[in-house]
């Protein structure tokens, strides 16, 4: 009897082995005079040498399955043990330029020239500020990013934020737990990762904390380390709440602001705190910086007719329209 010991370092043992090792039958079919034992990263495997080297081969395919197409369906993984080649049947073929591959071979990718730099500038900055209006894709993009570094190992969890603040309607007193109050502002990071990552793997992730989405308020008093951070909808943050916000990240995280100074949902009498960090944190080294514009609108093709009739009415919609800010006075 000889024993084998594989490491699975390059992806996550869910990927290959499924939820609760679910995956693991579909080896122990193709192998039955095998042995398997996992834990953790390590599956742990007993045979005769011929079994055991021909195994090792198919796990290594599997591998590089996941690594290449972010996922492994059991289809994939059954044809694979059988020699039959998955790449052509049930997912696309590979994409240079992809982000992140979701489920069913969904391909996540940049689709406009300032999506792919802001893709550029996460590459040399830990801190980036994506503004732009809605439609552009800074969220999306921003999401996709966290969940490659998370597939990638660059990082232990992903913390997805964003101020509670009502987009002009009065929701008043929510019913429901703290998670359904808050659910309806935290709604479209959810439709982001429901695009990347198989419902039962997400289910799985956000059960274990490794992505957690919570409302801004919530930050206050952590050090977010070893995690990819996005704040969305930055513009309807205050000073002090973005500087609060700013400091807890970690010597070994990556941030990335997003927000649309046109659409502030903060009373007029209160003033952005985007428009002061926009100024005083740029050519800091570190920080980068990517304006979106209605060029980069991948929605409906009347969401970039309806921007820029807006524009063309009211130029200083959501900044020049409000009134004069009293001065903003140094935080301690």
């Amino acid at each position: 009897m000889t024993e084998l010991i594989i490491h699975l370092d390059s992806i996550e043992p869910i990927d290959l082995l499924g939820i609760n090792n679910s995956r693991l039958q579909i080896l122990k079919n193709a192998f039955p005079r095998v042995k398997f034992t996992s834990r953790g990263n390590k599956i742990k495997i007993e045979g005769n040498t011929q079994d055991l080297e021909l195994l090792e081969e198919k796990i290594n395919s599997l591998v590089h399955f996941i690594e290449k197409y972010g996922r492994l369906t059991d289809k994939a993984a059954e044809d694979l043990l059988d020699d039959i080649d998955p790449f052509n049947l049930e997912m696309p073929k590979a994409h240079d330029d992809a982000i992140v591959y979701g489920p069913n071979g969904n391909v996540v990718k940049a689709r406009t020239p300032n999506q792919k730099k802001m893709v550029d500038l996460s590459e040399h900055n830990d801190i980036i500020f994506a503004i732009g209006p809605a439609g552009t894709g800074k969220t999306y993009t921003a999401v996709a990013l966290a969940v490659r570094a998370l597939k990638n190992k660059e990082i232990r969890k992903i913390i997805l934020t964003r101020p509670a603040v009502e987009a002009g309607e009065n929701l008043g007193y929510l019913p429901g737990d703290l998670k359904e109050k808050i659910d309806p502002y935290l709604r479209p990071l959810y439709d982001a990762l429901d695009d990347m990552i198989p419902l039962d793997k997400l289910n799985y992730y956000m059960t274990n904390r490794v992505i957690e989405v919570a409302p801004l308020a919530f930050m206050r008093g952590r050090t977010l380390d070893h995690a990819y951070i996005i704040l969305d909808e930055a513009q309807n943050t205050t000073d002090s709440q973005l500087k609060m916000f700013l400091t807890r990240i970690g010597s070994s995280a990556k941030c990335i602001v997003t927000g649309d100074i046109t659409q502030i949902d903060l009373p007029k009498s209160q003033r952005s705190g985007l428009f002061r960090a926009l100024d005083i944190l740029s050519g800091i080294k570190g920080i980068g910086t990517v304006h979106l514009t209605e060029q980069d609108v991948v929605r409906h093709p009347l969401v970039k007719k309806i921007i820029n009739a807006y524009e063309a009415s009211d130029p200083g919609e959501g900044l020049a329209s409000r009134p004069p800010f009293p001065p903003i006075q140094p935080l301690n």
